[in-house]
């Protein structure tokens, strides 16, 4: 199984953004699938996972600014984040069970 990222790149504050994590193989349709961050300097976190039936758990900082969706006919899940903000400056990455992929990096600025 192969994740990758794809669609990071600076934005400006207040700009909307929507990334995406392709996964090879068969299982990912019934996989969950999870969003995180990793700032400069911070640990990674959580944003939310996607279940393979397509039910969503976010963290709580995210407040409605971004929506994970999944389209299993394309192996593929997405991050729409909107209303950005420099604070959510991070490499975004994608995971599927116990497989990573490569991050995708997001810069904001003010």
């Amino acid at each position: 199984v192969q994740l990758q990222a794809s669609g990071g790149g600076p934005v400006q504050a207040g700009e909307s953004l929507r990334i995406s994590c392709v996964a090879s193989g068969s299982t990912f349709s019934s996989s969950a699938i999870g969003w995180f961050r990793q700032a400069p300097e911070k640990q990674r976190e959580l944003i939310g996972v996607i279940s393979s039936e397509g039910n969503i758990h976010y963290a709580d900082f995210v407040k409605g600014r971004f929506t994970i969706s999944r389209d299993n006919h394309r192996n593929t899940a997405y991050l729409q984040m909107n209303s950005l903000k420099p604070e959510d400056t991070a490499v975004y990455l994608c995971s599927m069970g116990r497989h990573w992929g490569q991050g995708t990096l997001v810069t904001v600025s003010s």
